[in-house]
């Protein structure tokens, strides 16, 4: 990332023309959510520039908005960014801190004459503001005096009108082609409780007002934000000159991480949780970093893929492929090898009583060592397998020969024996020989031993939509695929259960323990499915 992007070309610039004594970078969220995969982006992208230059990198939370902000995402995303192994420079900032000035900025602009009490409905000002084909109308009161206008704006900080009665606008251009300028709200009356200052408030600065004034204050070189706030960077730039502040930082724009069946809309997340369709912000169907957490990824995983994506201005969709291509890699040098039974049939071997088998627990990494592994006179076999052994006993052959996996081969004739009431399949078991197996093309089946094996449930995680784009649909829930978790009951090597390691079961993938209890049952999560699954 470094070096390569445009962002590390304009602050060589600028250190170059000493414009800055000390690169400082923050990342500002809103506290209305949990963070998601693009959230690292900018994350990792802000860190590692203060990292690289020396400077600082700061953790701000927008918090100007009480409707929608809670503790609760203050608390979730500082878990977050602690996880992922970034560390913010000294301690947490907050707009909040900052509301004092924010007010003493906007009574500026008032007495300039670069701002007025507007009361029309948020209704009537839209509708007044104009499109890009038809020019904005002004309010009736945007020719007030700076005196009433002051007045008001007092007023309003006492609570003396009602919500949504009255706000403050800045005074620009209702005939700007960007429709940004065409005076925007700075402030607005709202009766809630502040998640910190609780009833200190009741006017409460917009986000475009705020975050500019608080990158003053912090100090902040590079404000880096994604490209739908281009548009915006306008109106930043005209409140910094305005409000007549030491400090001027500038505003960079990056594109914003798209993932093909994945969105990280804020709002679009609430309304599937509203509708319960997920479970909650940490639903391991989504690209939360929560969720991200729950489905068994780690850090490091998340971290390379932001790193090898770059930075550019040019809005793309990434497929998810290549971030399951960075989760495969990373597990299949650090996951031991178990078998799983996800449509359990049960074997009697005719011929034996107990076989051992030492095998490694990862073929690619022999460091991790070896492993035992028991064969008994009852095994659990794949219902899917067995099907395809009575189709080719069904084409006229009268034996088939399948290997187990690391053990012996097993046969099965056209007089396939069957015990109704154990419902189990009877079959003979033959010690492993590599020229009878290239002689007779035996296919391998995996396999588990009824005594050395426990009953769980699976659950198999597939995309949540079933278009590409879901952004692009105006009713997502139209798109929901039904099959986005699958819940088989089958089994697995029983001496794992109080294990927390990730395994990959062979031919069904990588799952890890779910450490929650549904209903007393031992749950165990497909993190990702194997890229080649027969």
């Amino acid at each position: 990332m470094i070096n390569k992007n445009f962002i590390y070309k304009i602050i060589n610039k600028d250190i170059k023309n000493k414009k800055y004594k000390k690169i400082i970078t923050r990342f500002a969220p809103e506290p209305n959510g949990y963070l998601h995969i693009g959230h690292v982006k900018s994350i990792y992208l802000n860190y590692k520039i203060a990292k690289y230059y020396n400077g600082k990198f700061y953790l701000r939370f927008d918090d100007t908005n009480p409707n929608t902000e809670k503790n609760i995402y203050i608390k979730k995303i500082k878990q977050n960014i602690k996880w992922l192994g970034i560390k913010w420079h000294n301690g947490i900032k907050y707009s909040s801190n900052y509301f004092n000035k924010y007010y003493k900025y906007a009574k500026i602009l008032i007495n300039k004459g670069l701002a007025y009490i507007d009361e029309q409905s948020k209704k009537q000002i839209k509708i007044n503001k104009g499109s890009f084909k038809k020019n904005g109308i002004n309010s009736p009161y945007r020719n007030r005096s700076i005196k009433e206008n002051l007045n008001l704006f007092k007023n309003m900080k006492k609570g003396l009108y009602k919500e949504g009665s009255m706000c403050l606008r800045a005074k620009i251009n209702m005939k700007s082609n960007n429709l940004i300028l065409r005076d925007p709200i700075l402030y607005r009356i709202k009766y809630k409780i502040h998640p910190r200052t609780k009833h200190k408030w009741c006017i409460y600065p917009m986000y475009d007002f705020a975050h500019c004034i608080a990158d003053s204050i912090e100090k902040i070189s590079h404000s880096i934000c994604t490209l739908e706030f281009q548009n915006n960077r306008s109106l930043y730039k005209w409140i910094i000159k305005n409000i007549e502040v030491n400090h001027i930082p500038k505003q960079y724009e990056f594109s914003k991480l798209n993932i093909t069946y994945n969105l990280t809309s804020k709002r679009k997340i609430k309304t599937l949780i509203k509708q319960n369709i997920i479970n909650g912000w940490n639903d391991p169907r989504l690209l939360t970093i929560s969720g991200l957490k729950n489905r068994g990824y780690k850090p490091k995983i998340i971290l390379n893929f932001c790193k090898i994506l770059g930075i550019s201005k040019q809005e793309n969709i990434i497929n998810i492929s290549i971030l399951n291509g960075y989760l495969r890699k990373y597990l299949n040098k650090k996951s031991e090898r178990r078998m799983c039974i996800l449509n359990p049939i049960k074997i009697k071997l005719i011929n034996i009583k107990k076989k051992k088998f030492y095998i490694y627990k990862n073929p690619i990494n022999p460091k991790l060592g070896k492993r035992k592994i028991y064969l008994y006179k009852y095994i659990y076999i794949d219902k899917n397998d067995f099907k395809k052994v009575k189709k080719k006993i069904k084409k006229n052959k009268k034996t088939i020969y399948i290997k187990l996996r690391y053990a012996g081969i097993i046969k099965f004739t056209k007089n396939i024996k069957s015990n109704n009431k154990n419902i189990y399949i009877k079959c003979k078991y033959y010690k492993y020989n590599k020229n009878f197996n290239k002689k007779n093309k035996i296919k391998i089946i995996h396999w588990i031993s009824k005594k050395k094996s426990k009953k769980v449930t699976f659950r198999l995680f597939n995309n949540l939509f079933l278009k590409e784009n879901p952004n692009k649909t105006k009713n997502i829930l139209k798109i929901i695929n039904k099959n986005s978790i699958l819940i088989k009951k089958g089994y697995i090597e029983k001496n794992i259960i109080n294990n927390n390691k990730i395994f990959q079961f062979e031919r069904e993938g990588y799952f890890k323990l779910n450490k929650k209890l549904y209903d007393n049952k031992i749950i165990f999560d497909r993190i990702i499915e194997l890229k080649n699954i027969n």
